[in-house]
């Protein structure tokens, strides 16, 4: 593996340190117990947090665990808190022209991170009974990221289906569409009961193997993306996680721009670069609230001004579909379908033992894309998994590819949201996980490190050119998917 850049963050020596192993969890509490948000959702290290604490009991405690792979403990503890006294905030509030939840929370503590490494924190807060506990995400996130490879944290994502307060970007009061959020913000705790977003089952297993191979890292959130047009400058790979739906146009520019001149994109995941959103201020800060009107983008006042429609990526007014950038397209939801491998022999698949048509249960879902030249595709692109799925009564598949491009960037999907959920599952026949077992967490580990690894050291496509074989797997021609 390669070294870290000079002057740059040294991922093998940080997870030399001693982990703790005691940072989940455990005790979340009755509802509102102790919960709150941080004013930003990355700073650079050294740079102060503002966090927005509502608990009802008397006192907490704030504990930052830097997050990655520390022998397994996943965590380490980098600061820790006196008691700091608590008070029960103001409920949530209601927007009414957008539906937006949010607070009008006060500050109560002002966190200092000098000497926190750059990486992803999860900031816990623990009342002082003992009763409750949740946590708060934040990324310190890197000033540069030559020779490096930036790890993406979807915050925008996280937001979108963040339901604290009763609404998001899907529904609202009423349970229905029609009383969604046409805009989400920021100045709210995440709803789930860790506080974590999506954080810990689409992102962390992902983390943590990436550190515990001592790739040269660079930590980003895609709202850090889309408005520092300069941080992708010199970055060897991107890495986008899990569920990554939600994207300003300003964040595919600059991914596209850099791609194009050579940085490698790893998408570990499904539904990527799907909804086109816009960043607006709050009260708090900058970029606190998440525009996205969807099929109601006329209405919205934005666009009446001028700015781009908050809808699909892939439709009218400005359509630009989201497989120019990755070589897949969004399909469907939901499915539960094997992952069928279609060529054994392809270096991504080297040490994993496995032969063509081998299959892997419930590895494809819940949502996944598949390659569609009918839609602007970049080629020469090679499918290496092409795994028949049923979706809605509709046949069709769910494709793993790699694809290559003039200034030599390699472009790898997976095409199934599961990817990272499966880099931790172990034993026979498993359970949770979707019934992920074993064979399924060995296989995407031992192909995550092969993408890291290779992807890590430069131009993957100098080295590794794709052979194209769609006519292979669609020997009658591509055809649109739904909505495309």
């Amino acid at each position: 593996m390669a070294a870290a850049p000079r002057g740059g963050f040294d991922v093998a020596a940080e997870n030399r340190r001693p982990g703790d192993p005691g940072w989940r969890v455990t005790r979340p509490g009755a509802a509102h117990a102790v919960e709150g948000f941080a004013e930003r959702a990355s700073v650079l290290p050294g740079e102060p947090i503002g966090l927005r604490v509502s608990t009802t009991s008397a006192a907490y405690t704030v504990s930052a665990y830097r997050m990655g792979w520390y022998g397994g403990a996943r965590a380490r503890l980098v600061w820790r808190s006196g008691p700091l006294r608590g008070r029960r905030q103001s409920p949530a509030r209601l927007e009414p022209a957008t539906r937006t939840v949010t607070t009008d929370w006060e500050r109560s503590v002002l966190l200092q991170t000098a000497g926190w490494p750059e990486g992803c924190y999860l900031l816990r807060l623990d009342t002082v009974d003992g009763r409750a506990q949740r946590f708060v995400p934040v990324t310190l996130r890197s000033a540069a990221t030559v020779g490096r490879t930036v790890l993406v944290n979807s915050v925008a994502t996280w937001q979108a289906y963040n339901r604290w307060g009763g609404a998001d970007l899907y529904q609202g009061a009423t349970g229905r569409k029609g009383s969604r959020s046409l805009a989400v913000s920021f100045d709210r705790p995440y709803a789930n009961r860790h506080g974590a977003g999506q954080f810990l089952f689409f992102e962390a297993p992902l983390l943590a193997l990436a550190e515990r191979l001592g790739v040269p890292l660079a930590y980003a959130t895609g709202a850090d993306v889309a408005h520092r047009p300069g941080l992708l400058y010199g970055a060897t790979a991107l890495l986008s996680l899990g569920h990554d739906e939600y994207w300003s146009p300003e964040q595919r520019l600059h991914v596209t721009r850099a791609r194009d001149a050579g940085m490698n994109l790893a998408v570990f995941g499904a539904n990527c670069c799907y909804r086109r959103i816009r960043y607006e201020p709050s009260p708090v800060g900058p970029r606190r609230t998440v525009v996205c009107f969807k099929e109601d983008y006329a209405k919205d006042p934005g666009h009446r001004r001028g700015l781009p429609p908050t809808n699909d990526f892939r439709q009218a007014p400005a359509p630009d579909p989201e497989s120019s950038l990755l070589g897949v397209l969004y399909e469907g939801y939901p499915v539960d379908a094997p992952y069928v491998v279609s060529d054994p022999d392809h270096w991504l698949m080297a040490g994993t033992g496995v032969r063509r048509g081998e299959s892997f249960p419930h590895l494809v879902g819940v949502e996944f894309d598949r390659v569609d030249t009918a839609r602007p595709t970049p080629r020469p692109i090679e499918i290496v998994a092409h795994s028949p799925v049923v979706c809605k009564g509709r046949r069709t598949h769910a494709d793993s590819a790699y694809a290559t491009l003039p200034g030599g960037a390699g472009v790898f999907a997976t095409g199934t949201m599961r990817w990272v959920e499966a880099l931790d599952a172990a034993g026979p026949g498993g359970t949770a996980n979707h019934g992920l077992d074993g064979r399924a967490g060995a296989f995407t580990r031992t192909v995550t490190a092969n993408v890291l690894r290779v992807f890590s050291r430069g131009p993957a496509g100098r080295l590794r050119p794709a052979a194209d074989n769609v006519a292979a797997h669609y020997p009658g021609g591509a055809r649109p998917a739904p909505g495309a």
